[in-house]
């Protein structure tokens, strides 16, 4: 879609001022799917040329906003680690055609910050931090548990920008257990739940609820405490759209949840 309202795009390498209007352009799939007519400028990302994944000193991976579907499945599929099945699977719940996947970006995923958004699954359940750099430079650090904090709500201020997810060193090297269901054959993520197991066990939530879940245990938990830490989450938290009921999407959870317990236990 044309954004006849946009009149410049800005290189954010060359000092400037970030004004009402300005946006930030990563891959665009989401810009140019629909009017913006707020939008002035769009700032692009991809100037900087930031590589895709870093492995780092320490064992973590810092993936980078700018990294797309494309880059990351390639990645995960010659890295001989265990949790890339895991990223392809999280890959293909976007049921994207190709040019999607090689324009669509992990940053712009987290920041539409859309309860089915794949990559918000991943990085939450693979414990990622976010990178956060600020206009004036200062940067922050926030859990990607804790960024997403609604359905298209993000913990991300004006002109500030997501500069990378980094997951810990452990995280590749888990266990991993995938369910996600649809109403539709090919259609949105109703629930999408992800367990792991290292140390402990871990399960995620996410596409049934607003906002990411992760429950954490020091070991396998029996059925009966799973479900009681699922029953943590309020009424509200449910989501409610056209790809599904609150109830539905809570029945759905609570099974798909049994059945990671089951596979990792």
């Amino acid at each position: 879609m044309d954004l006849n309202t946009v009149t410049a795009i800005r290189d954010p390498r060359v000092p400037g001022q970030w004004l009402p209007g300005d946006a930030w352009l990563a891959g665009g799939t989401y810009l140019f799917s629909e009017p913006q007519p707020r939008l002035r400028r769009l700032v692009d990302l991809s100037r900087f040329g930031w590589p895709a994944v870093t492995r780092q000193a320490d064992g973590s991976l810092e993936l980078a906003a700018t990294c797309t579907i494309a880059e990351l499945s390639r990645f995960a599929a010659g890295s001989g680690l265990p949790v890339a099945r895991l990223v392809e699977q999280c890959c293909r719940a976007f049921l994207a055609s190709f040019k999607i996947w090689n324009m669509a970006t992990i940053g712009g995923n987290l920041c539409n910050a859309l309860p089915a958004g794949p990559m918000i699954s991943l990085t939450t359940a693979l414990d990622g931090v976010c990178l956060l750099r600020a206009q004036d430079g200062t940067e922050r650090r926030v859990a990607v548990a804790d960024f997403v904090t609604g359905a298209g709500m993000k913990d991300l201020a004006d002109g500030e920008l997501l500069r990378s997810v980094t997951l810990p060193a452990v995280a590749p090297h888990q266990r991993t257990a995938f369910r996600q269901t649809s109403l539709y054959g090919l259609g949105r993520s109703g629930a999408l739940l992800i367990g792991t197991r290292g140390a402990g066990f871990t399960l995620t939530v996410t596409a049934s609820t607003r906002r990411p879940f992760r429950f954490t245990f020091p070991t396998v938990p029996d059925a009966a405490g799973l479900r009681a830490a699922l029953g943590a989450i309020d009424d509200e938290d449910w989501f409610d759209d056209i790809h599904g009921l609150p109830a539905w999407r809570r029945h759905m959870t609570f099974r798909l949840a049994e059945e990671i317990r089951s596979e990792l236990a």
